[in-house]
Order: C-alpha cells, then structure tokens, then sequence
C-alpha cells in the first residue's frame, strides 16, 4: 500500500439508475483526495447508459457492462475484480459524496494497521441533518437482527467520536486490499442483503477492525433502489436473514432462532400481510423463508 497517496478504486453499480448515478458521479468532482478510478458496474439495466455516462465528462471513469444483473454482491466482487486500487470503495449510486470524504476514511488506517474497514456517517439526503448510520450494534444471535446507530436521530453530535463498529454499512465502506486477498470477498449467495453483514462477521474472524469514521459524512437517498414495500426486498430480506444465521450462528443460537421464527416472526407477518391485503408481499416471504429448506448455505465466494 503506498500509505503517501494510495489508489482507491470507486465501486458503484447501476441498475436502470442511469440519471441517480451521473448526479453521484457529479458529485465526485468535488472531491478533493484525486488519486482514484471510478467503475461504474451496469448490471444489465434495460436502456444502455453508455451515452449519458461517456458524454457526462466524469473524470477517472470507467464503464463496466454486465450481460446478466449480478446482485449487489456479484456485481461488487465483478467490479473488484477488475480494479486496480489498494483500496476498495464500495458506494451505493443514490449517494452524494461530501469533499473530504476519501482524506477522512483513509486516515484511520494510517493510525492503526489492524482496521481493515472503515464507513462514513450516512445522513439522509432528503433530511441533511438527520442520520441513517453511525456505526451498528451488535447482531442478536437470536432473532438475526440488527440495529443502525443513530438512525433517525437529528445530527446534534452525539455521534461525532470515531471507534469499532459491528458491521460495514453496504452502502458506503473503504476496505483496504489486504482484507480482501485474506477474507475473499462479499458471499455471492445472499445476492442481495444481508451480504455485508456476512461478509462482516468473516472480516472481524480475521482479525480486522470495522471502524465508523464520525468526520466522513455521505448522503443517502435512501429506497431509490428498491422501494421499502417492494415484495423482492421482503423476499431477499427473509431469505437472507435466515441465510446469515444458517451461515454464522452456533448450534443453541440457532436453535433458538429457528424455534423464534417459526413460532413467531411467521405467525406474525402472515397475520400482517393479511391483515393489509399485501398477498403478494405475503407470498414473496414465504417463499423466502422455504428457499432454506432445500438450498445450501455454501457460497463458493
């Protein structure tokens, strides 16, 4: 790693996003730390977004064209792979950088050689003040939950103190390559959700340290992507839920959570979906839920 002015290589992937993602990579000219390549990883969108890119003048900018969607997983690893930077910048295109962005991220691994990770304060874009990320809690190796740090919370702040963190945020984290060439990269059997989480818990085993970096601050429009009541997101989130715990607990944790989500969180969700006339929602988590019963938990990457 050239610890004077590393390259960063910028990820971010395109899904028939094509006007989000110019407004993210317009937002990158301000940046000031300038040695970085932007991959921008299209994930076969339907219209072509090679015009609006090549013509948008974004400096440092390459284009990458999958033919199939790879997932949030499979299209960062592909965009990884054909990177050529120290550090990896995983970004979300429905975010807008703030100047010193890449100068604050980089600074604690200067300070310390064992973090392998680091992630900005994520506030919303709509709402500037008021934050979505400050670092995670703990996952509860019973229920496969998590919690966000701050989110919600107007930034008075109270977050403003840098330490360890439980988790990267998929949304926005610099990983250094050191990581990767040790812990492989995300685990493209989630596809989408819960693969940061996964890919967390496989960094912290490592031995590295996940650092929420307070002074790096990003802005979120947060469900550009997929709308909060979109049933592909309640599929993958309870596929993959039960996917993480399937892949990371221990025999009792396990066990309790396979009893907890069998006797409640279903019973609890088909009552709601129910109740709200959402049968497609209702459909989607119920087939998530069946995926585990014949699929394997290997994830090859």
């Amino acid at each position: 790693m050239r610890k004077d002015q590393p390259f960063i290589s910028i990820i971010t992937l395109n899904y028939n996003q094509t006007d989000v993602t110019c407004d993210f990579l317009a937002s990158t000219r301000n940046l000031k730390y300038r040695n970085f390549e932007i991959l921008v990883c299209d994930m076969a969108s339907a219209v072509d977004p090679t015009p609006k890119i090549e013509t948008g003048n974004y400096p440092n900018t390459r284009l990458l064209l999958s033919k199939e969607n790879l997932g949030f997983a499979g299209g960062n690893n592909w965009g990884m792979r054909q990177a050529k930077g120290d550090f990896m910048f995983i970004v979300n295109n429905d975010t807008v950088v703030t100047d010193n962005l890449l100068d604050e991220l980089l600074k604690p691994f200067y300070e310390d050689d064992s973090i392998g990770v680091t992630c900005p304060k994520i506030k919303y874009f709509d709402q500037p003040n008021v934050i979505q990320y400050a670092g995670f809690n703990p996952m509860n190796n019973f229920t496969g939950r998590t919690t966000s740090i701050g989110t919600h919370e107007e930034d008075k702040g109270q977050y403003d103190t840098s330490g360890i963190t439980y988790g990267a945020h998929g949304c926005a984290m610099l990983v250094k390559k050191e990581v990767i060439e040790q812990v492989g990269m995300f685990p493209e059997k989630f596809f989408l959700y819960y693969e940061e989480w996964d890919w967390s818990a496989r960094i912290l085993k490592a031995g590295f340290k996940i650092w929420y970096t307070a002074p790096a601050v990003i802005y979120h429009k947060e469900s550009l992507s997929v709308g909060k009541a979109n049933p592909m997101k309640v599929y993958y989130h309870t596929r993959n839920r039960i996917l993480y715990m399937r892949r990371n607990a221990r025999f009792f944790p396990l066990l309790v959570f396979t009893i907890y989500f069998g006797l409640f969180a279903v019973p609890k969700n088909t009552i709601s979906y129910l109740l709200k006339k959402q049968f497609t929602h209702l459909k989607f988590f119920l087939k998530g839920a069946a995926w585990n019963l014949y699929s394997s938990s290997y994830s090859p990457v």
